[in-house]
C-alpha cells in the first residue's frame, strides 16, 4: 500500500492554496450583461384606455370639533362658553359635515358628564369621537 506525499519527489505539483476567483468573475459578468439586456424586456404594460372623470380633491384634514368639559361640568366649544342647552343644537348643526369630535375632560369631571356629552355627539350623528389626554411629563 502506498502513500502519497506533498513533497516533489512523486513529480506531482504541491495543491494550490489559493482560490482562482477568474472563472467566478467571469461568469458573473456574463449574467450581469444577460440581466441588463433582458430586464427591460421583462417589463410589459397592458394599454387601457381609461375612463375620464372629474372629482373634488378630499380635504387634507378632516373639520375639528374641540369641546371641554372642566370639573364643574361647564362645556366649552372651540373654547368659548357654550351653555349646556345649546349643546345639542350646535351638535346636530355640524353633524352634517360629518367632523371629528376632540372631547377633552377634566380629571374631576364627573363621568356622568361626559357620558351624556358622548350620547348627545353620538344622538346627533356624530360617529369620530377622540378622548384628548395630555402627555405624561
Amino acid at each position: 500500500m502506498a502513500f502519497s506525499s506533498f513533497s516533489r519527489q512523486g513529480g506531482h505539483p504541491p495543491p494550490l492554496a489559493e482560490i482562482n476567483t477568474t472563472p467566478l468573475v467571469d461568469v458573473m459578468l456574463v449574467l450581469l450583461v444577460i440581466f441588463l439586456i433582458t430586464a427591460p424586456v421583462l417589463q410589459q404594460a397592458v394599454v387601457l384606455d381609461l375612463p375620464q372623470a372629474s372629482a373634488a380633491p378630499l380635504p387634507d384634514e378632516p373639520r375639528v370639533v374641540r369641546v371641554a368639559l372642566n370639573a364643574e361640568g361647564q362645556v366649552f366649544w372651540d373654547d368659548a362658553p357654550l351653555p349646556h342647552e345649546q349643546l345639542a343644537a350646535k351638535l346636530a348643526a355640524v353633524a352634517a359635515e360629518q367632523p371629528e369630535l376632540h372631547l377633552r375632560a377634566d380629571r374631576h369631571t364627573p363621568y356622568e358628564a361626559v357620558a351624556g356629552l358622548i350620547a348627545s355627539a353620538q344622538q346627533a350623528g356624530l360617529v369620530k369621537i377622540a378622548f384628548v389626554t395630555e402627555p405624561a411629563p
